[in-house]
């Protein structure tokens, strides 16, 4: 495999922290002007100015990039692809005023989702996947987390994660996202599905995730199964406060999870006990626009100094979009966010919920995940909203997409 130069970018911006970031260290991007990227096979070589960059040996691809700008490879560590048929109808109601509570417990919501994803086997669900993979791959993500969820049995729940895995994504086993109406209630379900399926699921996953919320499960309930997938295993991660404060952050803090997501319904005590622990708060902020809910407190969790990455949700009922360039301009208009502060929220703050501290920025010796923006600024990102902005994209080192 040649070397391959990324040559005469207008702009290389890369956050600086090798882990991850919070406070002040949540805005500090080092941004080099008409500069290079260098990589060797699937690892990044060399990052500088053009007219720094000495003679080079051997077999060289050279791209001219010209009128670009080179960021991390986007992270998407929050999102749902395996499912089946769609919830446009659901969209329809919700536009004429039904409410995401009412259409659930009418039965729809993801039971509606659930009954889909059955119906759609796994020769399907691989294919669907992999249609979601590529969405996302041309709007500058390369590394991303697909959530199980939608089967709610044990054939669909592994054909979903084998179908994440054959994707190239991050599986993770949401084996607690409602409770399907064969089950009298929660605690029936989890004797199910803690028997029946942890033991094949903890093989498949890399994480675990539960939703802890009223009409799915309560705090109690999510201990339950979390402690267990953590004995099998799995690293540990919740949905959380998205509609009510029901304890999810202190039992995402007790427990170590890597991660507590939505915090939409979150306090001033909650962002209180996230900042002072190493738990991530993975902000969702397409799906609060999309169902029409109060923003998440970002700008309070970052003033308090917890760390947070963003996402985009994706999911047929609540965010049905692929694009981390509109979350990030969702973050910098309605989080109040800084340019600064989303790019490293959705790179390397999001490669360490995934587990993946080797990619989110360009620096030598991380993998060689480029994302290109057809812009002179890299800020374009945030600032161009829902435009294509993504000229190209580089994984591992080899060029993947391009516009």
């Amino acid at each position: 495999m040649p070397q391959l130069l990324l040559r005469d970018l207008a702009q290389v911006a890369t956050p600086r922290s090798g882990g991850l970031a919070c406070g002040d260290a949540l805005r500090d991007v080092d941004v080099v002007e008409e500069a290079y990227v260098l990589c060797d096979g699937e690892t990044i070589a060399a990052v500088g100015r053009m007219r720094d960059l000495a003679a080079l040996d051997g077999d060289v691809e050279e791209v001219d990039c010209s009128g670009l700008c080179a960021i991390p490879g986007l992270v998407d560590c929050h999102t749902h692809p395996a499912w089946g048929g769609d919830r446009v109808a659901e969209f329809s109601l919700r536009a004429g005023g039904a409410t995401y509570e009412e259409l659930h417990a009418a039965g729809g919501g993801i039971l509606s989702t659930v009954a889909a994803t059955r119906a759609l086997g796994e020769e399907g669900l691989h294919a669907r996947v992999a249609r979601h993979a590529e969405w996302m791959l041309v709007h500058g993500t390369t590394t991303w987390e697909g959530k199980s969820g939608y089967g709610l049995d044990r054939e669909t729940e592994l054909a979903s994660l084998h179908a994440v895995r054959a994707a190239g994504g991050s599986p993770t086993w949401l084996g607690a996202h409602a409770v399907p109406p064969e089950y009298a209630d929660g605690d029936a379900y989890l004797d199910y599905v803690l028997a029946d399926v942890l033991p094949a699921a903890a093989v498949l996953a890399e994480a675990a995730d539960v939703f802890l919320e009223r009409g799915a499960f309560d705090a109690a309930q999510a201990r339950r199964y979390l402690e267990a997938c953590r004995s099998a295993g799995l690293a540990l991660r919740l949905h959380g406060d998205q509609f009510t404060e029901s304890g999810a952050i202190p039992l995402a803090v007790e427990l170590g999870a890597r991660s507590v997501d939505h915090l939409e319904a979150t306090s001033e005590t909650g962002i209180r006990t996230l900042a002072a622990s190493d738990v991530v708060g993975v902000l969702l902020p397409a799906s609060a626009l999309f169902l029409d809910r109060p923003m998440p407190p970002a700008r309070a969790l970052v003033d308090a100094g917890a760390a947070v990455a963003l996402a985009t949700d994706f999911n047929p009922g609540s965010a049905f979009t692929t694009s981390l360039p509109l979350v990030a301009s969702l973050a910098c208009t309605q989080l109040h966010l800084a340019p600064e502060e989303a790019l490293v929220a959705l790179t390397v703050n999001a490669a360490v919920v995934t587990g993946r501290s080797d990619r989110g920025r360009l620096v030598a010796g991380c993998r060689a995940d480029v994302t290109l923006l057809g812009a002179p600024d890299w800020r374009y990102l945030a600032y161009h909203l829902a435009g294509d902005v993504v000229a190209a994209v580089v994984r591992g080192g080899e060029p993947v997409f391009r516009r």
